[in-house]
């Protein structure tokens, strides 16, 4: 789930209303995915509206009463456990890093039998969303208004040996104040738990996601260029509308047909030729 839009929420297992955690009373949920939920809450102290993200992975754990949770059966508690160690890992990753295209953690901790995460709380639009309603391609300029802190915030995670893995048109946020791009979804406990049991879904974004990312190819390493090749995915994506074909079918048989040809005359060369 993102900090920043409303989403489809499955009744009955998010905290009600008026739940008092710490300093903060939560007022309504923002968004629920497989592995969290994210709730607007009031923060009493700072007298501030913050993002509480909790971690609930719906599939392998339920709300025993009004805020505790546990595990639907013992077969599943090292997954869940893992899970939250990785939720917190993130917390902790995320908390260190100030740069304003990163999400921003103001606390973290563990209750309840779960975990959560303390955040401002982003509005915006996607990159996916904003692009869509536009009457044509963004320009040139408008997309390196959006890689230029991209880029940045990236060069901050890499610095700290930290990779995204999961770059895509709706996992950045253009902030509705600023136009800021937000880099959101570091999905670390996803990624772990994802990695555990077949039950759930394949997290890759095929066409974004390089081939060392496909568990089933030994001997290749994920790094910065792992995050460098979904960033110009997006970029391909932004001049043609189009996802670039998946990398593993680029291995067997390449038809990714260069943009220095595909839109040739709408951009620079330089920029295609980069992207390319």
């Amino acid at each position: 789930p993102t900090v920043a839009l409303d989403a489809p929420v499955k009744r009955g297992h998010t905290l009600p209303p008026g739940t008092r955690i710490h300093d903060y009373r939560i007022d309504r949920v923002l968004g629920e995915g497989g592995f969290g939920i994210v709730y607007l809450a009031r923060d009493h102290a700072l007298e501030r509206e913050v993002a509480i993200k909790e971690y609930m992975p719906s599939q392998f754990a339920q709300r025993d009463g009004r805020s505790q949770v546990s595990v639907r059966s013992m077969s599943m508690r090292e997954t869940f456990e893992l899970g939250r160690r990785s939720f917190v890992n993130e917390a902790r990753l995320l908390a260190r890093f100030d740069h304003p295209s990163l999400l921003k953690v103001y606390r973290f901790w563990e209750a309840n039998g779960t975990a959560y995460m303390v955040m401002p709380f982003y509005q915006g639009s996607t990159v996916r969303d904003t692009v869509r309603q536009m009457s044509g391609p963004p320009s040139e300029a408008w997309i390196g208004s959006l890689l230029r802190p991209l880029a940045e915030a990236l060069q901050v995670i890499h610095d700290a040996q930290c990779y995204h893995r999961d770059i895509a048109p709706d996992n950045v946020i253009l902030l509705a104040d600023t136009g800021q791009p937000l880099l959101l979804d570091f999905g670390a406990a996803r990624r772990v738990v994802g990695g555990m049991t077949q039950a759930l879904t394949v997290i890759l974004k095929p066409g974004y996601a390089p081939i060392e990312q496909y568990d089933e190819i030994p001997g290749m390493k994920q790094g910065p260029w792992t995050d460098v090749y979904a960033l110009a995915a997006v970029v391909h994506w932004l001049v043609t509308g189009q996802t670039p074909p998946p990398s593993v079918g680029r291995v067997l048989n390449d038809t990714y047909v260069p943009l220095a040809s595909a839109a040739a005359g709408r951009y620079s060369e330089r920029f295609l030729a980069a992207t390319d």
